[in-house]
């Protein structure tokens, strides 16, 4: 009796240890018997120290026990394992695509490859395992019980692995944005962000991405892309204050969207006041910051004046904007070449050339162009034939 109680209470203990071990994880578990030859096996691979003899032990492995039933994906498991900390990064793709074919739900190993394309720079990579693991995680939030598993057991057990997987799930997203944020050329960036966004649309980072997309596609000069994912993300939320930035700046510039232009440029104003410090930034940077966008903003209105016909109050929000905007040599030369028109409009000439020479102080885009109104305005007007 003693002998059949014993027995009943290690099976159950074994029951427990292996719904454990499975309730962690997302993809097939893999037991490996205690004493069995594949275990022996892995314990004398775990516990080498020579790089050399332990790759000599994996592959053994691999074409002895490691053939068997389940084992090929622990053996191409402890490649990945190996590859990745000898920074061989295309034989840690190549068997973790091994496992994928065995395994495609494998969550432990869209981790690896998702940090294996981090760490090697590959962003084409970074993006697509990136997609594995949303595929993945998608997929196991959406998953059915097993046979003969309750509805509301397998619920809570679903909710404890999706609690014990969050963490990396999040560490999955910090890399795939954090890289694709890096990427150098500015329309292949914006493109990767949107997919991230797509991809991970619950993401805490979801929204910053799309933000940077949209001024990445400002920068490759793709307007209609551009307009498309701020216009996007306005809508969904209408406080962005990047995006006010963005699309009044752009607007304001367009003679038919003057008065969106002004709405924007007014409501970011209106919202810096109260604007919380973005996370991990001193006081220092976030006055910095706010001085810099409220000067944009003005200098904004200050366009809108202009196209409006309104040079006075044109003037007064460009000299507004112009300490504010100083510290970044792109916006102060847009801003004072946008004040010696507004002065040139209203007459005062000299007073219109002090703006274009700062503008012209400064490399920018504008320099040639406020160049060339200097140029324009030191030469003689020419007399009319009598």
């Amino acid at each position: 009796m003693r002998a059949i109680r014993w027995l009943s209470v290690a099976l159950l203990l074994f029951w427990a240890l292996q719904t454990s071990a499975v309730a962690q994880q997302i993809g097939k578990f893999v037991p490996v018997q205690a004493g069995s030859e594949a275990d022996h096996a892995l314990a004398e691979i775990n516990a080498s120290t020579d790089p050399a003899k332990k790759l000599e032990l994996i592959q053994k492995f691999a074409d002895g026990s490691g053939k068997e039933g389940d084992y090929p994906l622990l053996a191409y498991g402890l490649f990945v394992d190996y590859y990745l900390g000898q920074k061989s990064y295309d034989k840690a793709f190549e068997y973790g695509d091994k496992i994928f074919a065995l395994d495609p739900d494998s969550f432990q190993n869209a981790i690896n490859m998702v940090r294996a394309a981090a760490e090697k720079g590959d962003v084409d990579r970074l993006i697509s395992y990136g997609g594995t693991a949303s595929g993945i995680m998608q997929r196991f939030k959406a998953s059915a019980a097993p046979a003969g598993t309750p509805d509301a057991l397998w619920a809570e057990q679903k909710a404890r692995t999706l609690e014990a997987n969050k963490d990396n799930y999040t560490y999955i997203q910090q890399l795939v944005f954090s890289g694709v944020y890096q990427a150098k050329d500015a329309a292949k960036r914006a493109a990767l962000l949107v997919k991230f966004a797509g991809l991970f649309p619950d993401s805490p980072y979801a929204g910053q991405a799309l933000g940077v997309a949209a001024t990445s596609y400002q920068q490759a000069q793709n307007a209609p892309k551009m307009l498309e994912v701020a216009n996007g993300l306005l809508a969904k939320d209408p406080d962005n204050l990047g995006m006010l930035l963005l699309l009044s700046d752009y607007y304001c510039e367009k003679p038919d969207q003057l008065d969106k232009a002004a709405t924007y440029a007014k409501k970011a104003i209106s919202l810096l006041d109260t604007a919380p410090k973005p996370e991990g930034m001193t006081d220092e940077q976030w006055a910095q910051q706010k001085s810099l966008q409220k000067g944009l903003a003005l200098s904004s209105l200050g366009q809108v004046n202009i196209g409006k016909k309104d040079n006075a109050q044109a003037v007064e929000n460009l000299k507004a904007a112009a300490p504010l905007v100083k510290p970044d040599d792109g916006s102060y030369a847009r801003n004072q070449y946008r004040l010696g028109f507004a002065l040139l409009n209203l007459k005062r000439n000299a007073e219109a050339k002090d703006a274009f020479t700062q503008a012209a102080s400064v490399n920018s885009p504008y320099k040639a162009m406020a160049l060339d109104k200097l140029k324009s305005l030191a030469a003689p007007a020419k007399r009319k034939e009598s």
